[in-house]
């Protein structure tokens, strides 16, 4: 059996004994990069894997990211040679999964070329290590041994062991005939990576990657933040459903400057009270809860406070939902799983833009409508000093 050996991971994160992790913790290696022009300042403290060279108590170490996604036991990697890497670039091997033999003299040797400013593309553990192995594209191809026995040399590893997601969505039954379907990961922009919530269903993959985590560290950390929030939006809208709408009881000197004046803020304050209703639960919702959490949130949060602009401004509901169903909508179309390759997704997720276009338009011009006429309403901006609407206008529908 595999062992997870993480080198950098706090100990409060992993329970050694229940998931067989062995926690080693040590000083952050200075990045002697990190001032050199177009420097990604999210890899300073990635050189901290060169200290997987230095866990000499073992024979072979696999280092993963954190974004890789098992498809099946890979433990055929540990028969691999000194190093051993996938090459996702033609020319560039990929560091989020590379097969090494612990040693000592290679540890020592790696920070002496970090001292003296060993050349270094990206200032991160991809260009340092792939300058340290500059001729691993020349190595052959690894295949397992049948009988178990470690290989020695280093070894190009087959596609399969480090697929890019990007592959996977753009042929959902794919197949790489030169190595096993084994691991995928997720190399491309940084906000998009498995663990967001919001990456899903844009990367529906990333409902497996969660899975992994809920049978391993699970949610503890997000979950009294998800709890708070679900309590603090149904209370929203049960007080929007039994409040009056005092937003729409202002009164002021009628005079037709005055009227235009007030006209125009109210319309800016629903519309900004529209748009902050889809914009702000996204910034509240914790960034590494489980996606269908995080989305059930997401509506739950713009349900609430749309509601508050509904019942203060009197707009009709089912035209203000309009976009709200919408998103809901482009979430079981995006993470419909059987379609039958990434060309049928991507032309069935532009056909439900494309009829949903129309509608979303459609409901923004009844809104704008339907504020304009409540604007214009007598019972809506009473003259000051006059005698209130009857309470029968503010009720809730």
């Amino acid at each position: 059996m595999t062992k997870l050996h993480p080198l950098t991971l706090s100990s409060h994160l992993l329970r050694e004994e229940e998931d067989g992790a062995k926690v080693v913790s040590v000083n952050n290696l200075n990045n002697p990069y990190k001032d050199q022009p177009h420097f990604d300042r999210r890899f300073k403290l990635s050189l901290n894997k060169l200290y997987a060279w230095n866990l000499v108590d073992y024979e072979r170490v696999v280092m993963l990211d954190v974004d890789n996604l098992f498809l099946r036991k890979a433990d055929e990697l540990f028969q691999c040679g000194q190093f051993c890497a996938v090459f996702i670039n033609p020319c560039i091997f990929h560091t989020g999964l590379f097969v090494l033999q612990p040693s000592a003299g290679v540890f020592k040797d790696m920070l002496y070329q970090l001292e003296v400013g060993k050349a270094n593309p990206d200032g991160a553990d991809q260009g340092f290590i792939g300058g340290y192995f500059p001729d691993l594209l020349d190595q052959p191809l690894f295949h397992p041994p049948a009988n178990g026995t470690k290989l020695d040399g280093k070894y190009r590893l087959p596609l399969g062991y480090q697929m890019d997601a990007s592959y996977y969505y753009l042929r959902l039954r794919w197949n790489i005939p030169c190595g096993p379907n084994s691991v995928i990961t997720f190399p491309g922009a940084p906000w998009l990576k498995p663990w967001y919530w919001w990456s899903w269903p844009v990367l529906p993959l990333g409902i497996s990657w969660h899975e992994q985590r809920r049978n391993t560290l699970g949610y503890s950390a997000e979950m009294p933040f998800a709890l708070i929030q679900t309590v603090f939006y149904l209370a929203m809208i049960a007080m929007t459903r039994l409040a009056r709408p005092n937003f729409s009881k202002l009164c002021y000197r009628r005079t037709d400057k005055n009227t235009s004046l007030i006209q125009t803020a109210l319309k800016l304050v629903a519309i900004w009270s529209i748009l902050a209703a889809y914009t702000v639960p996204f910034f509240l919702i914790p960034h590494t809860i489980h996606p269908l959490l995080g989305w059930s949130l997401y509506c739950l949060g713009s349900f609430s406070l749309l509601s508050i602009t509904i019942n203060a401004f009197l707009l009709p509901t089912l035209t203000i939902l309009v976009p709200w169903f919408a998103i809901i909508g482009v979430l079981f179309v995006m993470a419909f799983p059987w379609y039958r390759d990434g060309v049928v997704r991507a032309l069935a997720v532009f056909g439900y833009a494309f009829c949903c276009a129309p509608l979303v338009w459609t409901s923004l011009v009844k809104v704008t409508t339907s504020l304009q006429v409540s604007l214009e309403r007598e019972g809506f901006l009473p003259r000051l000093g006059e005698q209130s609407p009857s309470q029968g206008f503010n009720k809730l529908y």
